[in-house]
């Protein structure tokens, strides 16, 4: 990161603390206290814990966009807030706890009181029975993710962060019940799971360990968990990291590309605009004229070699370059009886301006092996990209970047 880049963090950063201590002091977010420090003898199961929220935040990432998907091919707000409504109000009959910013849920998870962070639910009767509990809690963590996107779905506000560690925690506690109550002689600190379990999640999901390390130790004031915060998050980060390219923020950015990494050869080219290297200055034929007009009207008031094969409605058919018709220009003879249609042929590859990023447009260079390319733009010739002149405002916008 260059300076100019670090000094917009660094302002929002003190921004964000001065708000925090205007409103909150001092005061934690979670209300915490270390009841259980690490213990050495713990460390196998916090790499399971690692191994559990990674492969949870896949899941997370991978129902958030499913779920997105599935909304978009509802055309009518009032169908995909019917759906919406009725897929949200089905689950929290069965688990209460879904509703709301899960705020409290995971404060009492953190305090040890399972059954009030689970609520009045149907269940109420068998919640004497410990597995009941934690199959609730597995329930929450399996339909948080599914709650939220349903909620964004169908039009409803909401974010991602939050769940997240509501599913985090419920996964945490989870794992330590799990391992308490299996009957192998082993206990663990089911408050610390918990606070770690969010953690693995925040590492895994938006591919952040060193902030999700942090951010739990600083609102939790538990910096005494650090080692086993390190552990789970690293582990989390990897395997998210090795299964999924891009997180839930960063991929409608890569798709424009616009999403902004450290690979300075990336970062160049997406900060170009197709915009800029587009060029227009290209006379364009019809598939209909002769080679005679297509001489005296076009190739010859032209300082380019290629020309653009255009429908009545600009619609690219084809393109001609000149070293095409360079054997017959002189011969007069072809000159009513030879047409455009003939002599054109398909571009080795086409741009599309609303889809194709500027790293996507050199790959078509690089495996087309042209010069020009052709931009369509909503189904219609835009004009030509030159290699050279996009190379040209590579190296310019990389040394501006590199200042």
């Amino acid at each position: 990161l260059t300076m100019m880049s670090m000094l917009p963090l660094l302002l929002a950063s003190i921004s964000g603390v001065l708000t925090s201590y205007f409103f909150l002091g001092n005061e934690v977010l979670f209300s915490f206290s270390l009841s259980e420090g690490f213990q050495l003898k713990d460390t196998p199961f916090y790499i399971l814990l690692g191994i559990g929220t990674g492969f949870a935040s896949i899941y997370f990432t991978k129902m958030y966009f499913s779920i997105l998907s599935l909304f978009k091919k509802l055309k009518s707000p009032k169908y995909k807030l019917l759906v919406g409504g009725i897929t949200i109000g089905i689950m929290l009959y069965a688990i209460p706890p879904l509703y709301g910013e899960g705020f409290g849920f995971i404060n009492n998870l953190l305090d040890g009181d399972h059954l009030k962070a689970l609520g009045t639910t149907p269940f109420d009767n068998y919640t004497d029975n410990i597995w009941v509990v934690i199959a609730l809690l597995f329930g929450i963590t399996i339909f948080k993710a599914i709650a939220m996107t349903t909620t964004i779905g169908a039009g409803g506000a909401g974010g991602v962060f939050i769940p997240t560690m509501v599913m985090g925690s419920a996964l945490g506690n989870v794992v330590a019940k799990v391992i308490n109550n299996l009957g192998l002689g082993f206990s663990v600190s089911e408050s610390n799971f918990t606070l770690i379990g969010m953690s693995g999640l925040i590492a895994g999901v938006i591919h952040a360990p060193l902030t999700a390390i942090f951010l739990i130790a600083e609102i939790t004031g538990g910096y005494q968990l650090f080692v086993p915060l390190m552990i789970t998050a690293a582990i989390s980060y990897l395997i998210t990291k090795n299964a999924l390219d891009y997180t839930i923020y960063t991929k409608e950015l890569a798709k424009i590309g616009a999403l902004l990494s450290h690979n300075k050869d990336q970062m160049v080219l997406g900060l170009m605009q197709m915009e800029d290297v587009i060029e227009k200055n290209f006379k364009a034929v019809h598939p209909k004229m002769s080679l005679g007009e297509m001489l005296h009207q076009s190739v010859s008031k032209s300082k380019r070699n290629l020309f653009p094969v255009l429908s009545d409605d600009r619609k690219l058919i084809g393109i001609i370059v000149l070293d095409d018709i360079r054997p017959m220009m002189f011969d007069t003879e072809l000159y009513n009886t030879v047409f455009v249609e003939s002599l054109m042929h398909a571009p080795p590859e086409v741009i599309f301006y609303e889809t194709d990023n500027m790293k996507q447009v050199m790959k078509k260079f690089q495996d087309s092996g042209a010069w020009n390319l052709p931009v369509i733009r909503n189904g219609k010739y835009e004009g030509f990209i030159s290699k050279s002149k996009m190379l040209t405002a590579y190296r310019r916008k990389l040394i501006n970047y590199s200042q």
